[in-house]
Order: structure tokens, then C-alpha cells, then sequence
């Protein structure tokens, strides 16, 4: 993700920058952690003077950086914030127009995986979380969405929310696994995530239940770190989830560009990230202005309709110099902002092979 933002900034520089002069760049980690992504967001905003931030990844920490980005009026642009609770705090009017996503809200995300689940056979569905805004505004959006389609959510009165910093997860693995579901939709991230499942499987608990994940632990490492049956084989073999997928119209040309100047083949939340960053250094030019409240001004104006559709970032901005309208058209989709900073996005159904690869194998629509 970060190095498709160093690839955003570093190809915007090389066609004349933004006002002319090259994009000012700044990392800093929040070690996927709340009170270190304040820091970093408090040094971005009050030493680095940014006008706009591509981040957070984690819910929890946009939440944590959002307190200080938005009295100071810097924008916000998250490529994986994909918590419900965004969208219903900037109806409310909470983030004044300074937050936004590439990524699509798990609303929708929810209602995919509900969607596959039925598809997949799965009447009788336990939810397992990460007790945070991520795993619990995903929790309540499927057990809606599965209900509604004539689903059954087993733990429903009693769900299984786990903490992250816990020491041992035979409880929540009981919880969750033990009522016998036909599948258990599982959102968690990598780590805390891993031992969860791996404990439902050392008490025996996994044996025809199917595994459904997201986006959170769409990685190579995850199904390694849960590890093999005493046979050899990978616990985690046959488990699907659902990632935000990417169909922008220059998603190819990306593709290829990207490969050619990092040799890596896109992974989840990639174009999305280059989507986050274009879109505030493309905003930023046609408010002729590098400022928070400049790019506010202008990010849904230069996102969505009307305006000459445009994909190529430098032309983009060239476009926009010229006091031109246009609806750009991003490698992750179509990035049409609504009024909450939402975009509606597609998903990816990904499948975890017996030799422990990721594999696209469908496409679910909300």
C-alpha cells in the first residue's frame, strides 16, 4: 500500500508537481495502534503542516486521528477504514467535510459476505470479531443482512467479541464454534485473529465448519501463522472471505506500471491507496491551494460527474490547471464520492489453497 503512494507521488512529481512545485511527502507509523496513530497524526498536523493525510488503514485508528485532523482542518483520506460507524458519524455532521475513503464502507462489504455465505449452503452462521469498530460495526451489518435473506445467526444474544490483547482465546473459540454453525464469519486481523482460530482447532471445534473471512487477514502469512493439521495439511485450506476489489477503468495500465516499478504484483487495498493520494494532490491543484479546506473544496468535484473522465493522474492535473472540469476515474474504480465520503466499490470472493496461496476465484456485489 505505501509503496503505491510513493509510486503517486513520485510519478506527480515527475510531470511538474502540484502548484508547482513537488508534493512534500511525510510516513509515519501508527503501528496499527490508536494512541501511536494520534501521535502520528498530531506531528502531521502541527510540525509537518500537512493539508491532507492518506490514512488511516485501521478503523480504530482513523477514529483516533480523526479527533485531531478535523478541528484542524485537514483531510483525511483512508484507502481501508472500512468501519459502518464513518458513515453514520458524517451524517451527523461530525467530520465537516474532511473525511473521506476510497475504500467502500462494510455495509456493503457485509452484505456480499452474507451473500456468499447463503450461497455457499450456510443457513446456520456464528459471528466471531475483533472487539473494535471494525469488527463490531461488520458484526451488526452481516447479522442484519444474513437475517434478511433467511439466515440464522446462532450466537446472535451472545456474540463472541474477542480483545486483541488478550493472552488466550479457548473461550471466544467455544463461543463461536461450539454451537455447531455451518460457518462461522470470522473478522479479525492477522495476529490476535490467527490464535483465535487456531485455538477452535486444537479443541476440535472446526470439522465441517466453513471459515469465512474479509479483508483484514487477506494475506499469504495468515494461514501460515494458523498453521497444519498433524497430517500436513493447512488448517485454513478451503476458507473464504471478501476483499474490496478493484475495477477502475486504468486498473491495467496501473497494474503494469506498478509491477514494472516496484516488481510486485498488486495486493489488497493497492489501487485504493494510489486512488487516496491522487485525489488529494488532483483536488489540491484545482483549488489552487494545498491546504486542508483547499482540497476539501474541490475532492468531490474533481472525483465524480460531470466533468471529461480521466484516469491518468498527470493529465488530471494539467486538465484541472486549465480550469477544467473533470470526473476522475481511478485504478480501484470510479471513486465517486456521495455526501458521507463513501464510495460504493466491488468485491472480490478470495479462497485460501492447499498450498496455502490466495486465490481470486468470484466477484460478489453488494
Amino acid at each position: 500500500m505505501i509503496k503505491s503512494i510513493d509510486f503517486l507521488v513520485d510519478t506527480v512529481n515527475k510531470c511538474g508537481g502540484v502548484l508547482g512545485k513537488p508534493i512534500t511527502y511525510f510516513k509515519e507509523d501508527d503501528r496499527t495502534d490508536p494512541p501511536a496513530g494520534a501521535e502520528a497524526t498530531t506531528k502531521l498536523v502541527k510540525v509537518d503542516n500537512v493539508g491532507g493525510i492518506v490514512g488511516a488503514f485501521a478503523s480504530s485508528v482513523s477514529t483516533a486521528a480523526l479527533a485531531i485532523a478535523v478541528p484542524n482542518k485537514v483531510v483525511m483520506v483512508s484507502p481501508g477504514s472500512t468501519s459502518p460507524v464513518f458513515t453514520e458519524r458524517a451524517k451527523k455532521g461530525e467530520f465537516n467535510s474532511y473525511w473521506y475513503r476510497t475504500a467502500p464502507p462494510d455495509t456493503y462489504q457485509a452484505v456480499a459476505l452474507a451473500n456468499l455465505a447463503y450461497k455457499k449452503g450456510a443457513r446456520k452462521v456464528a459471528t466471531l470479531v475483533i472487539n473494535n469498530d471494525y469488527g463490531v460495526g461488520f458484526e451488526k451489518s452481516f447479522v442484519a443482512a444474513f437475517e434478511k435473506i433467511g439466515g440464522t445467526i446462532v450466537n446472535k444474544n451472545k456474540p463472541t467479541r474477542y480483545d486483541p490483547k488478550a493472552t488466550t482465546f479457548e473461550a471466544e473459540a467455544k463461543s463461536a464454534f461450539g454451537s455447531k454453525p455451518d460457518a462461522v464469519a470470522a473478522i479479525l486481523y492477522p495476529d490476535s485473529g490467527g490464535a483465535v482460530i487456531k485455538a477452535a482447532f486444537e479443541q476440535g471445534l472446526t470439522k465441517d465448519v466453513k471459515i469465512l473471512l474479509t479483508d483484514g487477514v487477506k494475506t499469504e502469512d495468515f494461514p501460515k501463522l494458523i498453521g497444519n493439521t498433524p497430517e500436513g495439511k493447512l488448517i485454513l485450506a478451503g476458507a473464504l472471505g471478501t476483499v474490496p476489489g478493484a475495477d477502475g477503468k486504468s486498473l491495467d495500465n496501473f497494474t503494469k506500471a506498478f509491477k514494472e516499478k516496484t516488481g510486485q504484483e498488486l495486493g489488497a487495498f493497492v489501487p485504493h491507496s494510489y486512488d487516496a493520494a491522487a485525489l488529494i494532490a488532483i483536488a489540491a491543484e484545482a483549488a489552487k491551494d494545498g491546504t486542508g479546506e483547499g482540497i476539501k473544496s474541490k475532492i468531490r468535484e474533481v472525483a465524480n460527474a460531470p466533468g471529461q473522465e480521466v484516469s491518468d493522474v498527470c493529465e488530471a492535473i494539467k486538465l484541472v490547471k486549465e480550469g477544467k472540469d473533470i470526473d476522475y476515474q481511478g485504478a480501484s474504480g470510479n471513486v465517486d464520492l456521495d455526501e458521507y465520503g463513501d464510495v460504493k466499490g466491488s468485491y472480490d470472493v478470495w479462497e485460501v489453497q492447499p498450498d496455502g496461496k490466495i486465490k481470486v476465484i468470484d466477484r460478489v456485489s453488494p
